[in-house]
């Protein structure tokens, strides 16, 4: 049967049948020769690409970032080990960031996850097995080597890691592999004890003198009860960025040479020794303002508050606890060209926090006295000699978004003020997605709804205009 090649098709068109060709269990190029069966049939032409439902990720909306992942196409091999449910976090968080996925799971990774799981992320079929009748027919293991950008591998087992070293090809992960003239990038996970054996040692150095990349493993504790080491696969955010800069070499970086300090999360005030005044922030929009301002070449400190969210890669992280401890860690980062302050800052603190725990039973409830503590974006935003160039900071409100972030816009003396509806029904705090308006001395421009790193990266484009180039 002569090979089919499918070219520059709209990525609406592309995506349709992306998700219609997963409904149906066939590969891509199996579903463009079965529409064009029933098109040229003797009935004649027939509904080609009928509507589909849109996917619950929010990829389709990522996918117009420029991030270095955006429109490229990344073949992911899932070994089989436990840490394989990251895997399918990993399939979320690259696609958010625009990229196209294809999912292959080897035998052992099954045991783990699904291929019907691995496939509904991905929003294609997974593949599993070297001699699939439906897409061997024209060497669909070749087509897997080569029609991607990037090949990953999370995690990379020890047998993995060894059969790559070896060359073997023996299933459809270690053929493609072999096959593959692309970027490969590993993230290894195993027991301690494992990734210090010589062996491994010997074939991640054969590996890495391949051209391999590798990222992690990290130390932590393991999936068995008592163990603990460096075996731990990297958190699949931390793999996500590791995918972005290795495609994003060589692309442009916006706010290189550019010093940015960015806040992010909730602050924890404490009332006793186990009890604290906080807040529903999530830290998830920071951090996304952080990655990527990383990505275009900042120098970035975050100051983060207690989150529960993967710290950014190739960002400076300084974690802290109360208000006036984010504000000291900030103005020990000054001087900054940027200062983005998206933390969610408790605006009370009680006045004399108890020694010890407070207890009940006393037949009334007891009195706290609050004051109010140090506001960073004002005192940034004056500061006498270290003032960045631009000063931006958040309006959390619950109504009337856009008056409230007038005000605060003069009130704090920054230069834009990022305002967001964070009432419930939003689900904004602790969600993916956010809407904002950039409220600034010239007027107010009003973003749609879009995943939480789409703003960013939306924000980051916005300073490096304003800023120009750098002298």
């Amino acid at each position: 049967m002569t090979n089919l090649t499918i070219r520059r098709l709209d990525e609406a068109l592309k995506h349709r049948l992306r998700l219609r060709a997963a409904q149906n269990g066939r590969s891509m190029e199996k579903e463009v020769r079965c529409l064009l069966a029933a098109g040229l049939s003797e009935d004649g032409p027939g509904p080609m690409l009928g509507p589909v439902a849109k996917p619950a990720s929010p990829a389709g909306a990522a996918a117009a970032q420029a991030g270095a992942l955006a429109g490229r196409r990344v073949l992911l091999i899932i070994g089989g080990g436990i840490a394989a449910y990251k895997g399918l976090d990993l399939i979320r968080r690259v696609r958010e960031r625009g990229a196209e996925m294809r999912v292959i799971l080897t035998y052992g990774a099954q045991q783990f996850v699904t291929p019907l799981a691995a496939g509904a992320l991905a929003g294609e079929r997974a593949y599993t097995d070297l001699f699939d009748q439906t897409t061997e027919f024209d060497v669909g293991h070749i087509r897997l080597a080569r029609d991607t950008d990037l090949v990953a591998v999370a995690p990379a087992t020890a047998n993995l890691m060894a059969k790559m070293a070896a060359g073997l090809a023996d299933d459809l992960a270690s053929t493609v592999l072999l096959a593959t003239d692309k970027p490969v990038l590993i993230a290894p996970a195993m027991n301690p004890q494992m990734w210090a054996h010589p062996a491994t040692r010997r074939n991640l150095a054969r590996l890495t003198a391949d051209g391999v990349r590798v990222i992690g493993p990290n130390a932590g504790e393991m999936a068995e009860r008592g163990e603990a080491g460096v075996g731990r696969m990297a958190e699949p955010g931390e793999i996500a960025g590791a995918l972005e800069r290795l495609l994003g070499a060589g692309m442009p970086h916006p706010l290189k040479g550019q010093r940015m300090i960015v806040t992010s999360g909730p602050t924890h005030e404490p009332i006793d020794p186990v009890r604290y005044i906080a807040n529903r922030s999530s830290g998830k929009q920071g951090h996304a303002i952080a990655e990527a301002a990383a990505r275009a070449g900042a120098d970035v400190t975050l100051v983060s508050g207690p989150v529960a969210i993967a710290d950014p890669p190739g960002v400076r992280v300084i974690k802290v606890e109360s208000a006036r401890a984010m504000l000291a860690a900030v103005e020990a980062a000054l001087p900054a060209d940027v200062g983005v302050f998206a933390a969610a800052v408790a605006d009370w603190r009680v006045a004399e926090a108890g020694e010890q725990k407070i207890k009940k039973g006393t037949g009334s409830a007891p009195q706290l006295a609050l004051v109010e503590n140090p506001d960073i974006l004002a005192t940034v935003a004056r500061h006498p000699t270290k003032r960045p160039r631009l000063v931006i900071g958040f309006a959390a409100e619950t109504e009337h978004v856009i008056a409230h972030a007038r005000a605060k816009l003069a009130a704090k003396g920054c230069d834009w003020i990022l305002a967001n509806d964070v009432s419930p029904r939003t689900g904004v705090m602790g969600g993916d997605a956010n809407s904002v308006h950039l409220v600034s001395e010239g007027g107010v421009e009003s973003w749609p709804r879009q995943p939480k790193a789409a703003v960013a990266q939306s924000l980051v484009e916005r300073i490096a205009q304003a800023l120009g180039p750098r002298q």
